[in-house]
């Protein structure tokens, strides 16, 4: 079990990034704003199944998986989680964020993987422990609208 729990601490694991709406990185005092977790196409996501370099694991060919736990947004005023909602986009998002001055936050979602393995096709098999990633920092640019209104 050793081994596998090695071979899972070394999976190349997808690190989450946080997709925000509206678009660009810039929202507006009072204006809700929206943050869902992706996952890049690098390295091994939940539920995705990686399988080692059997030498490291005595000749035995194991898949291993690793398993979302859960994930926790850091948006600048504020932290949500551990939660294992992925958030989504405007409308119906359900990770979202109203800030109150403008200014600059950054804003990263990190997670945390659980994992299992199987031999052969058998049955997964939960490995002990648990691996925690931080997400890579976003500068999120919060503005203030002002209105005037113009006499032609």
């Amino acid at each position: 079990m050793a081994m596998i729990r090695d071979a899972f601490h070394h999976t190349d694991f997808t690190v989450p990034t946080v997709n925000i709406q509206p678009e660009g990185d810039v929202t507006l005092v009072n204006l809700p704003t929206f943050f869902q977790v992706t996952f890049p196409d690098s390295g091994f996501g939940p539920d995705e199944v990686d399988h080692p370099d059997p030498a490291r694991l005595l000749g035995h060919r194991i898949e291993v998986r690793p398993r979302l736990k859960s994930v926790t947004y850091h948006l600048g005023e504020r932290t949500i989680g551990p939660t294992t909602d992925l958030g989504g986009p405007y409308p119906s998002g359900t990770v979202v964020q109203t800030y109150t001055q403008p200014g600059k936050q950054q804003v990263r979602v990190d997670i945390v993987y659980t994992g299992q393995f199987r031999v052969g096709g058998s049955g997964w098999i939960d490995i002990p422990g648990e691996v925690d990633l931080q997400g890579t920092p976003v500068t999120l640019t919060i503005r203030e609208a002002k209105s005037r209104l113009y006499t032609s």
